[in-house]
């Protein structure tokens, strides 16, 4: 069987183009694309050729071999009907798989997310859903405390919503209008950059915040947050800057205050937490996140897939309005 893939073929270029699909073996499942989601994150910095030629595109996932040497195929956030099944779940069941860009593809069940009754163009920020969730289990508990995230794209926004659903006051810093109301909708208090030291110092009345978390991609961000964070206080970094350098004022006043910078990330589960959280678990966490969340603010846009190009173009070009875009396939 032959299908059509996005193909990353040089920095700032996609083609579609066709790929083999094997049939499914035990275990495996052939499931048929409705819609998949293009990161704003990591999916962008290998559209962009910022991300290191020889890593690995994901270790931890069997549909995304090989490396971001290009030519690759890239994604992991894809929603489709089963239409041939060699495992326990039946053929015309809906389902969230962590695969690249490709109308009709093979994956593992243990790939796959059941999505009885949600729908297929929500379910594609599924993974982000995680991501977030993720970011507020490094976080710890909040409970009454004011934190501040750096950047309300949907992995911000969606950080801020569920540290906001978990006890925390949340000011969230945001350049872009359309971002601010989407994040308002979502529950989160939403201001220009340039409000947000006046806010920090208004809710904690001078003291600065104990956590802060850095969600906007922007290497010039951490070092502008860092003066918002209390003494011993954590930034926390969702972004991945990929090849992109980052400059830090890492003097008397980053040592003698104590801060820490970690950073989160979603493809492991931290030891801290290994007792208690492990990957199937977050992902059921997520699962019913993503049926609870009011996430229609995030969800902008919609490409044909024949119109891949246009989209990652759209993406990448920072879009005002655009927060979430996705690939509809063809029924």
């Amino acid at each position: 069987m032959t299908a059509t893939a996005v193909r990353f073929v040089a920095p700032g270029r996609v083609e579609l183009g066709d790929v083999a699909v094997r049939e499914p073996a035990d275990g495996e499942l052939l499931v048929r694309a409705e819609f998949s989601g293009i990161s704003g994150g990591t999916e962008m910095l290998a559209y962009r050729g910022e991300i290191d030629p020889e890593l690995a595109l994901d270790e931890t996932l069997d549909a995304l071999r090989g490396t971001f040497a290009y030519p690759f195929s890239y994604g992991y956030s894809a929603v489709g009907r089963v239409e041939r099944s060699r495992a326990s779940i039946p053929e015309g069941a809906r389902v969230f798989a962590f695969h690249a860009h490709q109308d009709v593809f093979v994956v593992s069940e243990r790939d796959v997310i059941r999505l009885d009754g949600e729908d297929p163009r929500r379910a594609t920020l599924l993974p982000l859903v995680e991501t977030a969730l993720q970011a507020c289990l490094d976080a710890g508990p909040r409970q009454a405390e004011t934190v501040v995230v750096l950047g309300l794209g949907c992995v911000g926004a969606l950080t801020a919503a569920l540290l906001a659903r978990a006890g925390a006051r949340v000011i969230g810093s945001e350049p872009r209008r359309p971002r601010r109301r989407a994040a308002a909708q979502l529950g989160v208090e939403a201001v220009a950059p340039d409000r947000v030291a006046e806010r920090v110092h208004e809710a904690t009345e001078g003291g600065g915040v104990p956590l802060l978390v850095e969600a906007s991609g922007n290497p010039e961000a951490l070092a502008a947050g860092l003066p918002l964070l209390a003494d011993e206080g954590t930034a926390l970094v969702c972004s991945w800057y990929g090849t992109k350098p980052v400059a830090l004022p890492l003097g008397a006043d980053f040592h003698r205050r104590r801060l820490v910078i970690r950073s989160t990330q979603v493809s492991t589960i931290p030891s801290s937490l290994a007792g208690r959280w492990d990957r199937r678990r977050r992902r059921e966490a997520a699962r019913g996140l993503v049926s609870e969340l009011p996430l229609e603010p995030l969800a902008t846009h919609v490409f044909p897939f024949e119109r891949a190009p246009d989209a990652y173009a759209a993406v990448a070009g920072d879009a005002p309005d655009l927060i979430h875009a996705a690939l509809r396939y063809p029924a």
